[in-house]
């Protein structure tokens, strides 16, 4: 098996979503007709905006000590619908600073897509295990693709909001599994039965809890966890796909995780960043990175 570094993966605007500006600990989006300021301690710069535009906003996220809340600006339809990729989402002002959307990931939905095309229109099914799949936005690039998806979070709040999201963008009769469980527990359930799936896509947080309060630590779970999926690969695979956002992981840590897990099967794994660039000084703000294991 190789390594090989894959270039920054960069989301550009689009019609509905847009990052404006950065800088000073901050960022400056849009999302459909809502601007929106939040933290981001990626953005060490200085901004390029006048404070005038950044004062323009429809809301801001304040740090309150160890927690935060929203500053609301002008009246918003909360939720709001936006369109990314040709999948519609519904987005809320949610405590944790987040709005139900990752607009980064874009770029993995549009090359997974390629994959799974590539392979159905020769007839060929593809299934997809999408773990931590929060709002659904990866599970649904590749059912519109043509695979058949389960889709798993321990979150019923992010699995409901997955749903409405599979029907806002028209893709109700789309074979797609929701299941609310803990990922470690349904993988166990998976390797006794037998299933088997060609693309596995992980997006760990670095904590978390499950249904019945179950830890989730990504320093002491993600290892074993990856080399006991490695029990559902399917015999023609197509690729392992794992995310990481604020871990403090490295993207190289993240392919030498998946060269350990997977090594037996050969094929290669890639690994970098994802960015977003930014509309007023054509910067790129790091977002996430990235380890793709490809058969």
């Amino acid at each position: 098996m190789e390594h090989i570094l894959q270039n920054i993966l960069v989301a550009e605007r689009s019609d509905d979503y847009e990052l404006l500006d950065s800088g000073d600990g901050q960022k400056l989006e849009r999302y459909g007709r809502v601007v929106l300021s939040r933290p981001d301690p990626q953005a060490l710069w200085p901004k390029m905006l006048s404070k005038s535009k950044w004062d323009d906003i429809s809301a801001k996220f304040e740090r309150v000590r160890t927690t935060g809340k929203w500053q609301i600006m002008k009246e918003i339809s909360d939720p709001w619908q936006v369109t990314l990729e040709g999948i519609t989402f519904s987005l809320k002002l949610l405590p944790s600073k987040h709005i139900g959307l990752f607009p980064e990931q874009s770029a993995q939905w549009e090359w997974i897509a390629d994959k799974i095309q590539t392979r159905t229109t020769q007839g060929n099914p593809v299934y997809v295990l999408n773990l931590f799949g929060y709002t659904g936005g990866a599970s649904l690039a590749c059912a519109k693709a043509g695979a058949e998806v389960t889709h798993v979070d321990s979150s019923k709040f992010a699995v409901d909001l997955a749903m409405k999201n599979r029907d806002l963008s028209g893709l109700k009769e789309k074979p797609i599994r929701f299941i609310v469980d803990d990922v470690r527990k349904f993988a166990e359930r998976e390797i006794k039965r037998g299933s088997k799936y060609d693309i596995i896509i992980l997006d760990p947080p670095v904590y978390g809890k499950g249904l019945k309060g179950e830890v989730w630590n990504i320093e002491n779970d993600l290892m074993s966890l990856l080399l006991r999926l490695k029990n559902i690969i399917s015999l023609e695979p197509l690729s392992v796909m794992l995310n990481g956002y604020a871990s403090g992981y490295s993207s190289m840590t993240y392919s030498q995780m998946l060269f350990s897990a997977f090594s037996d099967f050969g094929g290669k794994v890639s690994f970098g960043e994802l960015a977003i660039k930014e509309s007023s000084g054509n910067r790129l703000l790091s977002s996430g990175i990235f380890a793709r294991w490809l058969k």
